[in-house]
């Protein structure tokens, strides 16, 4: 067994706050995720870094705000696609020179271009599709066929080569090759990095049927979600058994969250409905995907690291995905000093019952900045539908009196609200002119939701 400590991070894909049972859904079975969250930390106010999916994956990778990293919104799914900028550190580019395996296996959305593919990010191999959601069954990307003239796309690869399994649900694919990198990797004395980003529940909305019939009793929206994330739990459960499987269970860090709240678009139905769809739930929160509100950005997560990492903790300090990567390294025994992490090292607050040592996180999406600072939560032009004009211009939440954002304090508390609107401000203003002087010009283009 090697001496450092192996990682494996679970991403699901637009899964609601309370769409874990460890959450306090009643109506899904998530049986291997609430077991690992009861090894280890159940972590309640966890934040994605971005409401939607390419600047989401863009942190958890790289430690950095999505606008530090070089993604900033929702990447294209076309072959040309650029992506993640390869001069940007990933978990993987720098765990491989300590002699870490890297493996990635999933949903990419960090560029299509070859360039931009997850080689040249630092993993060893990888499978999986590139784009930002495929059909399940065909793994084509059929995002936006008929806008623009834009035709369906093939994109299921193996290491940089195009393969066909059609007729496979992808859930249980992905699963299969998480399995074999695990039996493979415990053949060696290496330690290893095992990214699984799941498509899942992402639209389409697909399950095969043995997993719908589990949900029979749920309305079609709803049993459909069961039955995707059924098939996700159980692809972590055989993950994690083959770690048991072959002691390694005991020396391995393992990360779960999704990547931002759930989807209300309509195209989830299947049905030609125009209604907004609302099969995912947030729970006690408010607002969807592409929102700043929490139903958008604070998202179920947590942590197991057997040994090291207390087991039965629920944490209501507040991390968010960019913590993932220093946090990781200090475990590995990485010295990180030299590297720019917008992210913290949260071992203190995993393991010793530490308060958070973020003093204040921000967001950005679109024209909506958000900040939260200790309790208290301002949100600048948030927006509860994507596309419509903002909810209000400034909204304050006191997120432990009010955890659903349903009082706007802004004029009881001008200010708390004119000191948090100006730092969100300013931090939007440098995050833009890093991002000028970085990226503008030739780092990645937005191309289509997905």
């Amino acid at each position: 067994m090697p001496d450092r400590p192996n990682f494996v991070i679970f991403y699901t894909d637009d899964q609601g706050y309370g769409d874990l049972s460890c959450m306090g859904s009643s109506d899904l079975a998530t049986p291997h995720l609430d077991s690992l969250a009861a090894s280890g930390a159940l972590l309640r106010s966890w934040y994605s870094n971005s409401p939607v999916c390419s600047p989401s994956r863009a942190s958890v990778l790289t430690g950095r705000y999505p606008g530090h990293a070089g993604v900033r919104s929702i990447l294209g799914g076309h072959r040309q696609a650029t992506g993640l900028p390869p001069s940007t550190p990933t978990l993987a580019s720098l765990l491989r020179p300590h002699g870490y395996r890297t493996g990635m296996f999933g949903k990419w959305h960090l560029g299509v271009a070859e360039e931009y593919q997850p080689h040249n990010h630092g993993f060893d191999e990888w499978k999986g599709f590139l784009a930002g959601c495929i059909d399940y069954y065909s793994h084509i990307f059929y995002w936006g066929m008929n806008s623009g003239g834009m035709a369906q796309v093939h994109d299921l690869w193996d290491n940089g080569r195009e393969i066909y399994n059609n007729g496979r649900y992808f859930t249980e694919m992905v699963g299969e090759w998480a399995v074999d990198y695990v039996d493979r990797m415990a053949e060696g004395d290496a330690p290893f990095l095992l990214y699984v980003p799941f498509n899942a529940p992402h639209y389409p909305m697909h399950a095969p049927e043995s997993y719908m019939r589990r949900f029979d009793h749920l309305p079609w929206e709803r049993q459909v979600m069961a039955a995707m994330l059924a098939a996700v739990d159980d692809s972590v459960g055989a993950v994690v058994g083959a770690l048991e499987a072959h002691g390694l269970r005991d020396n391995t860090c393992i990360f779960f969250q999704s990547d931002n709240g759930p989807s209300r678009e309509t195209r989830n139905w299947l049905n030609d409905s125009r209604e907004p769809y609302y099969g995912g739930t947030v729970g006690p929160l408010k607002g969807h995907k592409f929102s700043l509100y929490e139903g958008g950005i604070r998202v179920p997560a947590l942590m197991s690291f057997p040994g090291v990492i207390p087991p039965r903790q629920t944490i209501d300090e507040m991390g968010a995905a960019m913590d993932v990567v220093p946090t990781m390294l200090r475990a590995a025994g990485i010295d990180a000093s030299g590297y720019s992490f917008d992210g913290r090292d949260l071992t203190a607050m995993l393991t010793e019952g530490a308060t958070t040592p973020h003093e204040a996180i921000y967001w950005e999406q679109g024209e909506q900045t958000a900040v939260r600072r200790g309790d208290m939560k301002l949100v600048h032009k948030g927006q509860l539908v994507e596309g419509a004009p903002p909810d209000d211009e400034v909204h304050l939440a006191d997120l432990v009196e009010d955890i659903g954002e349903r009082r706007n304090l802004a004029h009881e508390e001008p200010e708390v609200a004119a000191e948090l609107l100006e730092a969100a401000q300013a931090w939007r203003a440098d995050l833009e002119a890093h991002w000028e002087m970085r990226f503008a010009g030739n780092g990645p283009a937005t191309a289509h939701r997905a």
